[in-house]
């Protein structure tokens, strides 16, 4: 995807997609391949405020579209700054979506190493954003706590700052792949799960129907509430109050993760 020559028109435009990477990556190409001059994003279907003067057009996702975009910024920028462009769509920041286009469009223009151009705004939004997802992520692979379900499902629960989820593939199938697991986005409503075999994301019917005849002793194994308290006990035994220091403390475990942690139950 060449387009280090593209002008593009005046009229401002505000471009409606699915939500998905793939999605975002094809109205890069709409955009560059119809000259589009992009003022902002939307989602179809999701409330957003948008330019009254704008046009409103819609993208149809398109794969062969996307990944023309991905493969062509592959041949710009290094693999880790590509990417970075994806850590930041994960951070669903508002308006998130015209940086990384405008960022895309700076890496087409022809410049030498366009991901070292630190004084492009851009440039530098998309590596602060990137590192700040990136951050979370490790979070979540240290925070997560699994509980045994009666059917030896190992479940873990997660409300992180930022989409994660994608990112965590493939540290948990590593290093927990004797296991089926489930960890689950409980802010956004979906999750991975894996039957030691393969990572798939899912959805739960969490409604108060579904769960209304269950109780705790039903869901979980009956070895769960001994562990609990065995990791309780560790915790306690190996907390010493002289050398407490609760603001070192939350600097390392934030108070937001808390409600997540056997430990801290």
């Amino acid at each position: 995807m060449e387009v280090s020559n593209t002008i593009f028109s005046d009229k401002p435009v505000i471009v409606s997609y699915d939500g998905t990477w793939y999605g975002l990556l094809t109205a890069v190409f709409d955009a560059y391949s119809k000259k589009w001059n992009v003022s902002g994003f939307s989602v179809i279907d999701r409330e957003s405020q948008s330019d009254f003067f704008a046009e409103k057009v819609v993208v149809v996702t398109d794969e062969a579209k996307a990944q023309r975009v991905w493969l062509g910024l592959k041949k710009k920028v290094p693999k880790e700054n590509c990417i970075q462009l994806y850590r930041c769509y994960l951070s669903e920041i508002a308006g998130i979506e015209l940086t990384i286009f405008s960022c895309i469009k700076f890496y087409f223009s022809g410049f030498d190493s366009p991901h070292l151009a630190y004084g492009n705004p851009d440039v530098l939004k998309v590596n602060q954003t990137s590192k700040m997802v990136y951050r979370e992520k490790h979070r979540m692979e240290a925070f997560v706590r699994f509980q045994r379900t009666a059917d030896d499902l190992y479940y873990a629960g997660i409300e992180p700052d930022f989409n994660v989820i994608p990112l965590l593939n493939e540290h948990f199938a590593e290093r927990y792949a004797d296991q089926n697991w489930l960890i689950y986005d409980i802010k956004r409503k979906y999750g991975i799960y894996y039957d030691q075999n393969k990572v798939e994301e899912i959805t739960l019917d969490f409604s108060n129907d579904a769960g209304a005849k269950t109780s705790v002793k039903d869901v979980f194994h009956d070895s769960e509430t001994l562990y609990q308290e065995l990791w309780q006990n560790y915790f306690k035994n190996v907390n010493i109050p002289s050398r407490r220091n609760i603001k070192l403390h939350v600097q390392h475990v934030p108070k937001r993760y808390w409600k997540h942690l056997i430990e801290k139950k």
